[in-house]
């Protein structure tokens, strides 16, 4: 078939009523199925369900250093989840603090740290009159979320496959004081799928910032989540580059065991700096005695190290991959070459970006609802839900089973046709009214 764009106004008509008819079809189906959230399938978390067994009433709970993890103590986590939290993160363990379950959380309580009591000594951003942050897009809906919980204005920077535009984050990072942040997910990135380039990696931890207490807020979620042994994206360490350029403090660096293990008992930490570590405590002790280690325990003697933790994520790979290659292969073949959509092809994570024409995405997404398939919001990847192009569309394959992904699939892309003959057609009309 040739490009929607190509149809002269009669074959456009000819398609949208056939494609209507079949759109009828669907929504005599009943269906009910969620592609809404990046969430793993119950084949994912059935995989650690060992782990229930590896901690028991008879077994010692004492970590390598005598203590006795039933009780108080270890503020900034158990030696070894330190150690394997470390090489997951590929960070030393002296720069890491084990927190409970959720990473989110800590980046929560870092920003909300920083509002109220200042980094390493500044003025708490509560007190000033203005407070932005930087947020490549299309992004994370939950990091936006928590940044306009505050009250801190955003500012999109586009993103490619290479990364943010660095041109941009330096002009902006460097010219206004103003700005104390940029999150960032730098390896198979929320919902594109990209990894940040070495030069990406090296210009960020080169930045001058015109704030002192600017911080990239470095997001590293699915750092061991590759689709294929082979074929994976590289990151350079953002730590340790920049220790290198001279910025020690420039990152708060955020993980977790979530789509790892299980994603409400996990665990999550922070890497950063000696410095900030420092600073961090201050308050930290303060807010608790120290987080689980039981459930840190019971991660250690479950994997043992990194590579009990990568032959685990091995076994993720081998469920979700064939969802991915799935959806894509249903987009290539139904929407390849017409021209009214891109997508990308991500090497690991948990998304797929998927941008429609100008003016689309919102009823595209609308469509699907109404046919029973729960989409993630159109916009929920820009700051504030506003998405100023309609376009970009997050697709999460992992949590339903492959045959109703097939059928969410099918059903998206004939949305897709359905909305873009109806906003050709429109141009069209226009057009030959004016």
């Amino acid at each position: 078939m040739k490009p929607y764009i190509e149809m002269t106004k009669d074959e456009l008509a000819a398609e949208h009523k056939a494609l209507s008819k079949e759109y009828e079809k669907y929504l005599a189906m009943n269906l009910s199925l969620d592609m809404s959230r990046g969430k793993p399938c119950k084949e994912q978390l059935d995989l650690s369900m060992g782990m229930m067994d590896v901690l028991n009433s008879g077994v010692d709970l004492r970590c390598e250093d005598g203590t006795d993890c039933r009780n108080y103590g270890c503020l900034d986590g158990i030696p070894e989840a330190k150690q394997l939290l470390g090489d997951m993160m590929e960070n030393n363990p002296n720069n890491i603090i084990i927190y409970g379950n959720s990473s989110l959380n800590v980046m929560y309580d870092t920003v909300a740290r920083a509002m109220t009591h200042g980094i390493m000594g500044s003025k708490p951003w509560c007190r000033l009159d203005k407070v932005k942050f930087l947020c490549p897009v299309p992004g994370y809906d939950r990091h936006f979320a928590i940044t306009e919980y505050f009250g801190i204005e955003m500012i999109p920077v586009p993103m490619s496959p290479t990364g943010p535009d660095m041109d941009m984050v330096e002009e902006l990072v460097s010219s206004d004081p103003a700005i104390k942040g940029i999150w960032c997910v730098p390896k198979y990135s929320n919902p594109s799928g990209y990894s940040y380039s070495d030069e990406t990696v090296r210009r960020f931890a080169r930045l001058r910032p015109a704030a002192t207490d600017f911080r990239i807020f470095w997001d590293n979620a699915y750092g061991i989540h590759h689709l294929y042994d082979k074929e994976q994206d590289y990151l350079i360490e953002i730590l340790a580059e920049c220790k290198r350029a001279g910025n020690p403090d420039l990152v708060y660096k955020f993980a977790s065991t979530s789509k790892i293990t299980f994603p409400g008992s996990g665990i999550a930490c922070l890497a950063t700096s000696l410095n900030n570590l420092e600073d961090i405590k201050k308050q930290l002790k303060n807010q608790t005695i120290g987080h689980d280690k039981v459930n840190q325990l019971r991660h250690i003697r479950y994997f043992k190290d990194i590579h009990g933790m990568m032959e685990h994520m091995r076994k993720h790979a081998s469920i979700i991959r064939p969802k991915f290659e799935m959806v894509e292969d249903v987009l290539e073949k139904n929407l390849g070459g017409l021209g009214i959509g891109s997508w990308t092809k991500p090497k690991g994570g948990y998304f797929i970006s998927f941008d429609s024409m100008e003016g689309c995405a919102k009823e595209i997404v609308l469509r699907a609802k109404k046919a029973g398939v729960v989409m993630t919001g159109a916009g929920a990847t820009w700051p504030y839900g506003k998405d100023p192009k309609d376009s970009n569309i997050r697709i999460a394959p992992t949590f339903p089973p492959v045959e109703e992904l097939e059928v969410a699939a099918k059903l998206f892309v004939l949305c897709v046709k359905l909305v873009s003959t109806e906003k050709l057609l429109e141009v069209q009309n226009e057009d030959s009214s004016d």
